[in-house]
């Protein structure tokens, strides 16, 4: 992504502390450092559109913005080498600037397929970039999943995890329940890769790939669990909002890409770059609304859904 785009740089690297970077441990423990986070974004929204943004709305923006890049940590590599990074929270650092986003990985363990190269052992190396000239190498964890279907499973229970407390920390600034939280996810998800997908000349295999790992599971009737007994072996994912319900994939995100053709409009949520042969981040129904309608009426998203729901 580095090389492919200015607006994103990614090292791996421990997580940098001071100069504005945060790791996403910050923002999920402490509450200073969202609020601090959507400040920024209030500023911006002020400078953008000339009037104030709800409070709300700021938060909204914030979330977006920081879960569209820090998503790419999970998806690109399962798109382009179909490995699946299991990463912490203390993992993972940023620092946003005005017209860009950096970011600091350190990988500690992935999941991959049977036949990649890696898997004939449980551990294998990995350089990292330091401030120092001399590269640092620490060893990775590897496990395997045995097939595309199992791999897209480790993917959405990978950014799952990690994407839960950020969702949890930033929620009394959005004001907005579990399920919508998640949805707002989910159109970050999508919409980070779909672009990564653009850049690399695959638009229409990140379209493809979205659809498959976010398309609704729908198991037959004898499959289904009676209502009235839990169903054996380990306690599956639960539907936001639902607790002891269980559901089926691709919870946590909300089922379907999205990608129809859109209803007639403009604009779209702030924050994601454009451009550069990209696919049109809007040329889809999303999952959520991202209120930038609230600043700038005239700027409703083509695939709000506001619009292509009525």
């Amino acid at each position: 992504m580095t090389g492919l785009t200015p607006t994103l740089s990614v090292r791996c690297a421990p997580p940098p502390s001071g100069d504005g970077w945060l790791t996403a441990a910050d923002l999920a423990e402490r509450p200073a450092a969202v609020r601090d986070l959507v400040a920024v974004d209030a500023r911006q929204g002020l400078a953008r559109y000339g009037r104030p943004l709800r409070p709300d709305v700021a938060a909204g923006f914030g979330l977006h913005r920081a879960v569209w890049p820090l998503s790419l940590l999970f998806t690109v590599p399962w798109f382009l080498e179909r490995r699946v990074p299991l990463l912490g929270p203390g993992d993972v650092a940023l620092r946003r600037g005005n017209a860009a986003v950096e970011l600091t990985v350190r990988p500690a363990a992935f999941v991959c397929l049977p036949d990649d190269p890696a898997a004939a052992s449980p551990a294998t190396a990995a350089a990292t970039a330091p401030a120092a000239r001399t590269a640092a190498v620490r060893t990775v964890a590897v496990r395997t999943a045995p097939d595309e279907t199992a791999l897209a499973a480790e993917l959405r229970c990978a950014l799952g995890a990690f994407l839960d407390p950020l969702l949890a920390a930033f929620r009394p600034q959005v004001r907005r329940g579990p399920r919508v939280l998640w949805a707002m996810a989910t159109d970050a998800v999508v919409e980070g890769l779909c672009y990564a997908g653009g850049l690399l000349g695959e638009p229409e295999r990140a379209r493809a790939e979205l659809s498959a790992l976010l398309a609704p599971d729908d198991p037959a009737p004898a499959d289904r669990a009676p209502a009235d007994r839990a169903p054996a072996g380990p306690a599956p994912a639960h539907a936001p909002g639902a607790p002891g319900r269980p559901a089926p994939a691709p919870a946590p995100f909300t089922p379907g890409a999205g990608f129809a053709t859109p209803a007639p409009g403009r604009g779209g949520a702030p924050g994601a770059p454009s451009g550069g042969g990209a696919p049109d981040a809007t040329a889809r129904a999303r999952a959520s609304c991202c209120l930038v309608y609230t600043a700038a009426p005239e700027d409703m998203c083509a695939g709000c859904p506001r619009v292509t729901r009525g």
